[in-house]
């Protein structure tokens, strides 16, 4: 599990870095797919990450508006601020957890029932299919989009979680 959250880490480092380079319009312009456009999605996936590890621990999720965080600052602020929180649950989690169940009750009353480990995977798969859709996106205007290869970012044994 460790592993794969540190690849989404790295790459998605890699983004904001690349996101440097890219005028602000290129960034919030509204793209086909997604939640929005390229600074859009990075907000949400940020958002979905955080969002679920707090659902999860029974404490108060997210509510802030993308309109709050117009700029790859501003985004990288936020993600600054919930990284640690998510370091700790990635750092202290174990077998037993993956079985641990969480109910939600969703806006319609019906009650969705999930295990931790099926959700901790749903935000992997989640940050690795927005980050197919901000590479279509860097191909649109012209750019090389980053590596989403996981070989060769020394992940594997590597002895320190990953921090911004």
């Amino acid at each position: 599990m460790r592993t794969l959250f540190e690849y989404n880490w790295q790459v998605r480092d890699d983004w904001f870095r690349w996101c440097e380079d890219v005028p602000l319009d290129e960034l919030l312009k509204a793209r086909t797919g997604g939640v929005g456009g390229i600074l859009h999605t990075l907000f949400h996936i940020i958002d979905v990450e955080w969002s679920w590890i707090r659902a999860m621990q029974g404490r108060p999720d997210f509510q802030e508006s993308f309109d709050d965080y117009q700029s790859i600052a501003r985004v990288r602020e936020l993600e600054a601020a919930f990284r640690p929180e998510v370091i700790e649950f990635v750092s202290e989690w174990n077998e037993q957890m993956d079985s641990r169940i969480f109910q939600d009750t969703r806006p319609d009353g019906s009650i969705v029932t999930d295990t931790w480990g099926e959700i901790t995977r749903h935000i992997i798969a989640h940050e690795i299919h927005h980050m197919g859709q901000l590479s279509v996106w860097a191909r649109e205007i012209g750019k090389q989009p980053i590596s989403a290869n996981l070989i060769g970012r020394g992940l594997v044994n590597q002895p320190a979680i990953h921090k911004p």
